[in-house]
């Protein structure tokens, strides 16, 4: 490819570490795609003849169904899939093939090749979480009046519903596609005609290409448009947000599934057993999707600690953005599946949950609330009264909804019957009815809204 300059073929270990067609033959599909795009734009300008240009888009073609039938012959010596591409070219119409090259350099090639995957990438993993999320508010519909408790510190803090509960994974899903969709907007400008970096004295028309491959308009310098990989940082940034959710929700999942929890049974399909314990049921796919978050953030620092020290505009160390990217995107849609399958697989021991939501006197806060609401006490005072209930209730060995009236009485004397609507589980969940409570009721407002958005 530089031969006209060099006089020696590389040595084997510069060979070695040059070569990245292994990774990047992943951008062989928009390799195709900007070929077109460019090649198309030639013919248009009539920087390339009709013959040549038809001979270059026909061998394209033939590239293509090779890559699709699994017999394109890939090959170390062409050093990527640029050139892999230009070779095979070049055997299958001559000369030609070598006007393809006008005005493009392999830098705005392979910017646009990976801006183009990054771009695809997004969209799949949009469509994916809004899969997960369809999945979360189906369970949330069956189980809207299903009691279990809420925590804080991981200790029960007041009784919420298992619908409520899987919502909130569905909103924070939704900011992780919003922010897939924010980083597809400012990826979406195209490189191509930014050529090595300076531009091209050729009449190009880039308006023409970006438009033909889908962005919205070129990139406005040339020197950004070689050297840019923040849409790439930014894609990681997200794919590293949403790992974080997942994660967190198979933490759950983990331990909701233990026999001190006992909240949710995972059939066989998504566990496993031990090799040397008979009776463990693990919850592996969950701790996988745990574990995967890992591999996102690495990758987040890996292009990072790349990029830091670049001058503009492109440098041989930018050959190693692609491997992260794909790492990262095929970690969190593998995720995102995994955790889609564990969504409609989960199997809550609705019993077990009602009996665990008035655990720790939960409805504590509820006693609180009704004081200042029945009897007119200041907050502070109430709450005063109701930890000096919930001492003499832990002291007795009960319940708060099964102290004595006479108890509570001792307490605060105004205390009256009343008092007792509000200390079960149930009427403490019921009566969060405020907008995003975790009232049945308004659960199922939310199961609608999100029901309505996912559709539209």
């Amino acid at each position: 490819m530089w031969g006209g300059r060099f006089a020696a073929r590389p040595d084997s270990l510069m060979q070695a570490i040059n070569v990245s067609v292994h990774v990047d033959k992943r951008l062989a599909a928009q390799d195709l795609a900007g070929s077109r795009a460019h090649a198309g734009m030639l013919l248009a300008q009539g920087i390339v003849s009709a013959d040549d240009g038809a001979a270059i888009l026909g061998g394209l073609a033939t590239i293509e169904r090779e890559i699709a039938a699994g017999v394109f012959p890939w090959r170390p010596e062409f050093e990527d899939v640029h050139m892999n591409v230009e070779a095979r070219l070049s055997e299958l119409i001559g000369p030609a093939a070598g006007r393809l090259h006008t005005a493009r350099s392999r830098n705005d090639q392979v910017a646009a090749d990976f801006r183009l995957w990054v771009r695809e990438a997004c969209d799949r993993t949009i469509d994916q979480i809004e899969t997960v999320q369809r999945a979360l508010l189906t369970q949330a519909e069956a189980h809207a009046d299903t009691l279990m408790p809420g925590f804080t510190h991981l200790q029960p803090a007041q009784p919420v519903t298992f619908g409520h509960h899987l919502l909130a994974y569905v909103e924070m899903l939704n900011r992780d596609a919003g922010r897939f969709a924010d980083a597809r907007i400012r990826l979406n400008e195209c490189p191509l005609g930014a050529a090595a970096l300076a531009g091209s004295p050729f009449p190009i028309d880039r308006h023409a290409v970006a438009e033909a491959l889908g962005f919205d308009e070129p990139c406005a310098n040339s020197l950004d448009a070689v050297s840019a990989r923040d849409f790439a940082l930014e894609a990681l940034a997200a794919t590293t947000v949403c790992g974080t959710h997942l994660s967190r929700l198979a933490e759950e999942i983990v331990l909701w599934s233990t026999p001190q929890f006992g909240f949710v049974r995972l059939s066989d399909a998504f566990s496993t057993g031990s090799s040397i314990m008979p009776q463990k049921r693990n919850p592996d796919a969950a701790e996988l999707v745990r574990g995967k978050v890992g591999r996102m953030l690495g990758a987040f620092t890996a292009l990072a600690m790349v990029m830091k020290g670049l001058p503009l505009a492109y440098s041989k160390d930018m050959q190693e953005d692609k491997p992260p990217v794909f790492d990262a995107f095929d970690a969190l849609e593998l995720s995102l599946a995994a955790m889609t399958g564990m969504v409609a697989d989960l199997a809550p021991d609705v019993e077990r949950m009602a009996a665990a939501a008035g655990a720790g006197y939960s409805t504590a806060t509820d006693l609180a609330d009704w004081l200042v609401r029945e009897l007119g006490l200041p907050f502070r005072e109430a709450h005063h009264v109701t930890g000096a209930a919930v001492k003499r209730a832990e002291a007795l060995g009960l319940g708060l909804d099964a102290l004595a009236l006479e108890e509570l009485r001792a307490l605060e004397p105004r205390v009256h019957p009343g008092v007792y609507e509000v200390l079960s589980p149930r009427a403490s969940a019921e009566s969060r009815r405020s907008y995003g409570g975790t009232a049945p009721e308004q659960v199922r407002v939310q199961i609608a809204r999100w029901k309505e958005r996912l559709q539209s």
